[in-house]
């Protein structure tokens, strides 16, 4: 069921992000439209686009959600294969995308204290690499 759902979900979020969905989407509103004096603007006639595009909406946020955050779960294992191999790296680094709000926020100050930056200020790009 889970490889199923992961290729469905790939598959539709690729599609739902292509030119022809827009266009297919614009085609259906138009053609609701365009029926609008066949049914006589009638509650029905409204039902059936805010039905559809609400069942649409519903579905697509579990699809979408899913194909994200396969992608954020492939890259932070990407980035910690850099920490991992690259020398001088603080391997401690690996696998923080666990910890609570708090405990990440504390890390950013530490860092930020490291390279001068103990207010809470944005430190300048060039200074920062000024350093090097």
């Amino acid at each position: 069921m889970d490889k199923f759902f992961t290729a469905f979900s790939h598959r539709i979020a690729t599609f739902a992000g292509q030119p022809l969905a827009f266009i297919i989407a614009l085609l259906i509103v138009i053609v609701w439209a365009v029926t609008g004096p066949l049914f006589r603007w009638s509650d029905t006639w409204q039902l059936v686009i805010n039905t559809g595009t609400t069942i649409v909406t519903f579905l697509m946020v579990f699809l979408i959600q899913n194909a994200q955050n396969r992608d954020a779960s492939a890259m932070q294992a990407k980035l910690d294969e850099l920490l991992r191999a690259s020398e001088g790296a603080r391997n401690q680094f690996i696998g923080i995308e666990h910890l609570t709000e708090a405990q990440l926020e504390e890390i950013k100050k530490e860092l930020e204290k490291l390279n001068g930056n103990s207010d809470g200020e944005v430190v300048p790009i060039a200074r920062l690499i000024e350093r090097r």
